[in-house]
């Protein structure tokens, strides 16, 4: 079941009937902004402490995430329009006001942009910045496709397989028909791989291991490319199971995420072995890393 508005989920626990146009996207991205940023701030706060950042850098944490909020927006919304660009010259109004079919690559890449901009007409180190931010921005990608599974907007997988759900598993772990969901479609029973439910547990996961890096001896710039490294990685597989437009790529056929999520993974990978100091933890972290995206990259559609 989606609830497009808060108050759809709301009646649905409380046997209510209230109605407010507050979209549950919405109010979860909002929340999402929310835990981001105060992660963000203590992150900070520890890199000043650390001398990384100049004193009181975290103040600015705040206007930094909303510049990069509103760029992000634009962006993904740019992003969707290049990928249903047919869409977009039958009717560009529809495609440029529906509450469906944000790109979060495109919302990532205006986003960072512009928060590195900002961050460089207020004098502040930059990478040390993006090192701060990097957990926080797993964290709040996690914590947004929660909307996505909630209002039903599109995100989801290719049509699920029950013969390969393991027994102990929970039938709406493996398949979901999101009835009542934002974009009106109808999906057809067993239904379709809840994919955002994946992509919040692994963002979890994954910003578990960045706050657990974010003291590590390694040079400016470390953190942030394992998050460009991982980010990439966690999207590659969900492209696996995920509805998306194809396109013919030197003899491929990839999505636009897919072609992204490479960008991504190579040039954390380049960041990475960039920044390591010398151990062999270390070099095996970015072995490991090199070999699951090269596994990834070559898994069958």
């Amino acid at each position: 079941m989606s609830y497009p508005y808060v108050t759809d989920l709301a009646n649905a626990l409380l046997g209510t009937r209230w109605h407010l146009p507050l979209p549950t996207f919405g109010v979860v991205v909002a929340l999402a902004v929310v835990v981001a940023s105060a992660v963000a701030v203590r992150a900070v706060r520890e890199s000043e402490r650390l001398g990384r950042l100049p004193p009181a850098t975290h103040a600015m944490v705040t206007d930094m995430v909303l510049v990069a909020m509103l760029a992000g927006i634009i962006g993904a919304r740019v992003f969707d329009i290049l990928d249903h660009f047919g869409r977009f010259r039958a009717d560009p109004l529809a495609l440029i006001f529906t509450r469906s079919g944000f790109s979060i690559y495109g919302g990532l890449c205006f986003g960072v942009l512009a928060g590195v901009l900002y961050v460089r007409r207020r004098a502040v180190p930059v990478l040390p910045m993006l090192d701060a931010a990097a957990p926080a921005l797993m964290l709040g990608y996690g914590i947004g496709r929660i909307g996505c599974q909630l209002s039903g907007d599109g995100d989801w997988g290719v049509a699920s397989d029950l013969l390969w759900k393991p027994h102990w598993l929970p039938t709406w772990f493996w398949a979901q028909t999101y009835e009542g969901n934002i974009t009106g479609a109808v999906i057809a029973p067993p239904g379709v791989y809840p994919t955002p439910i994946y992509e919040t547990a692994l963002a979890l996961a994954l910003f578990g291991v960045l706050w657990a890096l974010r003291s590590h001896g390694q040079r400016a710039g470390f953190l942030f490319a394992m998050y460009l490294l991982l980010a990439g990685f966690e999207r590659l597989v969900i492209e696996k199971i995920r509805i998306n437009t194809r396109y013919a790529l030197f003899g491929l056929h990839v999505t636009q995420a897919e072609v992204v999520s490479m960008l991504l993974i190579c040039a954390g990978l380049i960041g990475v072995v960039a920044t390591l100091r010398r151990g062999g933890l270390w070099s095996r972290l970015a072995l490991s890393a090199t070999v699951l995206a090269a596994l990834s990259a070559c898994a069958p559609h």
